[in-house]
């Protein structure tokens, strides 16, 4: 195995032969209207014997720009494309020299010209609209949407398919403007094929009545565009895809599209038992259910690390799961835009686990362990639909209503006891539990929205609201032995009937006045959220006489009514100039929280809390190129009811909750900052963040643990937690020549947690902190071969303020290599390498793996279809073992994972779209 990574290794880094000489092209382009120069103009060059990309920027504040590299080629032709103005075009014989073309001036274009001519400038900047031409960005054949992005300079996508944008979050994907299967990106992106989209348009995520009014975006996340052209938005398309492997192992998938303009009709299937999510369609990655190792801040500060076991169905067990789903959407006349889907799922997951934890006190430690299994059967309906109906110019109404019907069965198995660091057995239990449950969701989110004026007026009502609904039967059966001075037995055999129903709305009505020009405005905000929850548990003990069900347990039931009301009156002051954009919120927050409680009135509750909040943005936008940002906020969080209602929860004789009514509501202080640059010439990004939170009056768990290690829980208020992440990342493209390029990408992460804590009343200081340096590597050979090798490294610190506590300290190691091998032609050769190395792990559980997935494609039918073989674990040591750490405990855990097996399988797509990048000309094509 050494060996084998060895050599990929050197492929790597061989010497690369070649006959490519530098080559510099500078210039200056400016408007031939007004003589002034033009920023963000994007330019770049072709080869001139088939326009073939070879290089791309965009102009500075200046109008400047500067292509430079290498290249075996002599013939060029020089592009330069600007928003409104005809493209300049230059064929260039360059001769070893660099070439200055000094000032090019582009002329204002027609609208003529513009039907007429499309452009190929591989990016285009459209003030906040990043876009992209698909058409510039080469991919492996048979790519979908997410292998395409993974080519775009600045954006990254991670193993869960998580896509980034020079560090910000992708929350949302559109087709042509319109949602696609809901709100999982992963669906859109894993589903439809590079080869049905025109372009890729990147923007700030903003509500569709924000972008109504024009108001600027609230949010840091990006939103991606998925563009199909008019032209060739007609026609079907899709795929289908099967396989059968050892260990009655299987998967398949199809999808069909049928687009005519607006009227757009999807629908799908799949299937499978390796745990994916069914819609991946035979591409190498997707198709595996498990491998890469996992590293996560939880709450609290706590570290874990997990090795293989890809997040499904809950993180670990084996999963079936199958699903289907169904897309509609369309234009009803001029002014209203409808968008429907439909998704089911079906999913059956088994799971064994078992876990040892070191539990940390003032003055010992004592240890717990514990074994489980557990099988989960659930079915999921969903179904959204979405009306957008502009009146006319000034008046716009979105509807947007939801229904969901879910129902999930539960076995659950465990025993778990504890012993003192004697190895004396202080207590233990097992338990024995089926859960039926059913849930109903309606939920609906309506907006009008007004505007006045040409100057930015605007009047805009919101109103969602939300009702859910939870019955459950839940039959237990537990045994709990208490051993010591006083020991106990505790035997349940009970059956519990649940319900709970829930029921809430906001609204928030915001007028608009503007004061100077289009540059400065006040918003005048009122919101008003009312959110009711009624909760029945009724208990009842096993009767030995009448063999049911029947004697009542109130200890154990409970029948309440709680609810939250929330005002809401503030103000928003916002001004946005060239390159600035600023705002500052205030506003009064009145809040009722109220509890009626039927089984124990003397627990009624009622209580008011007058609050202030703040929050403040700026932005200074350098240059097309480089940004700066900057976020506060200072919000109230009221406890939870669970927290303020004091009741005796001894649901789990274990550990015994109590709620104190005499807490109050913490204030979170907030500050994020962030730093964005990315040159498109030189392939080089980088970006930065700081993010910061202070909370005072923080809520936490006070938890007191008896001489038999039975826990006691109850809350308080406590002051000083805060945390701090520091982070950034920087990209560089290195092209060597024109069929080789190299892709650098490195990264730094450092967090840091103070938290307060009790701990049988000693009240107590820890800080956890991690640092997390990665680095990654990319060498592509255009048409033969990629190795992407990536490292990731990570250092856990925790320390304590008080003596009794030992610090503690983790190193965890992660290293991949993946490679792409696409010769000849037809076969496609895949490979993913994952090592991973936690010396931390206790005895009994496995520190490091190796974890090896390969898959051979192979197309036939003239690219339609494609037979693989893969090999999931060829080396047969996927493990998820896992070490968890905070300042109450460290834990050890590892449950159930998917083991090696080999898969044959076939997929075939059909497409009868127009060709992508012909455009219309009377009734002849014209192609660029």
């Amino acid at each position: 195995m050494k060996n084998l990574i060895t050599c990929i290794v050197l492929l790597c880094t061989v010497a690369i032969f070649a006959q490519s000489k530098p080559y510099q092209i500078s210039g200056t382009i400016i408007s031939e209207t007004d003589n002034t120069p033009l920023e963000s103009a994007t330019v770049y060059l072709e080869r001139a014997k088939d326009s073939t990309l070879v290089t791309y920027t965009i102009t500075d504040e200046n109008g400047q720009f500067k292509l430079e590299g290498k290249s075996s080629w002599k013939k060029f032709r020089i592009n330069v494309s600007f928003i409104g103005s005809k493209t300049y075009t230059k064929l260039i014989n360059y001769q070893n020299t660099p070439i200055n073309l000094q000032t090019i001036k582009l002329a204002d274009a027609n609208l003529l010209d513009e039907v007429l001519i499309k452009s190929r400038s591989p990016i285009t900047i459209k003030k906040d609209t990043l876009e992209f031409n698909v058409s510039s960005f080469k991919t492996k054949k048979d790519a979908n949407v997410e292998d395409l992005l993974k080519e775009l300079p600045g954006v990254e996508v991670d193993e869960n398919g998580k896509i980034t944008v020079n560090g910000k979050e992708v929350s949302k994907i559109l087709v042509n403007g319109k949602p696609f299967f809901g709100d999982d990106p992963t669906i859109t992106t894993r589903s439809l094929t590079k080869d049905i989209i025109e372009k890729i348009q990147i923007t700030d995520t903003k509500t569709k009545s924000q972008a109504f009014t024009g108001e600027e975006s609230t949010g840091d996340d990006k939103t991606i565009n998925l563009t199909i052209s008019k032209e060739n938005n007609k026609g079907v398309f899709g795929r289908i895809s099967a396989g059968g492997g050892t260990d009655k192992r299987w998967e398949g998938a199809g999808m069909f599209n049928y687009f005519n303009n607006d009227r757009r009709i999807s629908v799908l299937a799949g299937g499978n038992n390796i745990n994916s999510l069914g819609f991946s369609f035979g591409e190498i990655e997707k198709m595996f259910g498990g491998g890469n190792a996992s590293y996560q801040m939880g709450p609290g500060g706590q570290v874990s690390y997990s090795i293989g076991g890809r997040s499904f169905g809950g993180g670990q067990g084996i999963t079936t799961s199958k699903n289907t789903g169904f897309n509609y959407a369309d234009k009803i006349g001029k002014k209203i835009d409808i968008s429907t889907d439909y998704f089911y799922s079906n999913s059956n997951s088994d799971d064994k686990s078992s876990k040892e934890r070191e539990n940390i006190l003032p003055d010992e430690r004592y240890f717990t362990r514990s074994e489980s299994t557990s099988s989960n059967q659930s079915e999921n309906h969903k179904a959204n639909l979405e009306f957008e109906i502009n009146i006319d110019t000034t008046l716009y109404i979105s509807i947007q209503p939801s229904i969901g019907y879910s129902t999930n069965k539960r076995e659950y198995d465990e025993y778990e006891n504890s012993s003192d660091d004697n190895s004396v057995l202080t207590n233990e239990s097992t338990t024995e539990s089926f859960v039926e449950s059913t849930a109903k969701s309606f939920e609906n989110e309506f907006s009008i929205t007004k505007k006045f004026g040409n100057k930015g007026s605007f009047l805009k009502f919101e109103l969602n609201n939300e009702f859910r609904s939870n019955t459950s039967d839940d039959f237990l059966n537990s045994q709990t032995e208490i051993y010591g001075n006083t020991p106990e037995t505790i035997t349940r055999d009970q059956y519990t009937d649940g319900k709970n129903d829930n029921n809430s709305f906001d609204t928030e009505l915001t007028y608009r006045i503007p004061i100077i020009g289009k540059e400065f405005y006040i918003d005048l905000q009122h919101e008003y959220s009312r959110d009711k929850n009624e909760n029945i548990k009724s208990t009842y003990d096993f009767n030995d006489t009448a063999q049911d069900f029947t004697d009542f347990n109130t200890d154990l039931s409970t029948n309440y009514e709680y609810l939250n009301k929330t005002s809401d009156q503030g103000i928003r002051l916002n001004y946005r100039k060239d390159k600035i954009y600023f705002n500052l919120r205030g506003s009064h927050v009145y809040r009722v929280l109220e509890n009626k409680d039927v089984l124990r009135p003397e627990l009624d509750l009622k209580r008011n809390f007058n609050t202030f909040s703040a929050s403040s943005r700026f932005r200074y936008q350098f240059s097309s190129k480089k940004s700066f940002g900057f976020r506060y906020s200072l919000r109230s969080r009221v406890p939870q009811l669970s927290q303020l209602q004091p009741f005796t929860d001894i649901s789990n004789p274990l550990n015994i909750r109590i709620g104190n009514p005499n807490l109050v509501p913490s204030n979170e202080h907030s500050i994020n900052m962030n730093f964005n640059s990315f040159d498109f010439q030189k392939g080089s990004g980088f970006y930065s963040y700081l993010w910061s939170g202070l909370t005072n009056n923080q809520v936490i768990a006070k938890t007191t643990i008896d001489e038999n290690f039975l826990r006691s829980t109850t809350y308080a208020n406590v002051n000083g937690t805060y945390q701090l992440g520091i982070g950034s990342g920087f990209n560089k493209s290195i092209k060597i020549d024109s069929v080789k390029t190299i892709k650098l990408r490195l990264g730094l992460n450092v967090n840091t947690n103070k938290n307060i804590n009790f701990n049988n009343e000693v009240k107590y200081a820890s800080k956890n902190t991690t640092i997390t340096p990665n680095m990654s590597l990319t060498f592509e050979w255009k048409d033969l071969f990629e190795i992407r090798p990536n490292y990731r490294l990570s250092f856990a610190n925790n320390t304590f303020d008080i003596d009794q506590f030992n610090d503690t300290k983790f190193v965890t190691h992660w290293l991949g290599i993946e490679t792409t091998t696409t010769i000849p032609k037809q076969l496609e050769w895949n490979n993913n390498i994952t090592y991973t190395y936690n010396p931390n792990i206790a005895d009994g559980f496995q520190k490091s793996a190796w974890f090896w997935n390969s898959t051979v494609s192979y197309s036939i039918m003239k690219d339609k279809g494609m037979i693989s073989l893969k090999a999931y674990d060829l080396l047969n040591q996927n493990t998820n073992a896992r070490r968890v750490t905070n300042e109450n405990y460290i834990e050890d855990s590892q449950s159930t994972v998917l083991q090696q097996y080999f898969m044959i399988g076939f997929s075939y797509k059909f497409n009868t779209l127009g060709k992508a990048g012909e455009v219309r000309k009377g009734r002849r094509f014209r192609r660029f």
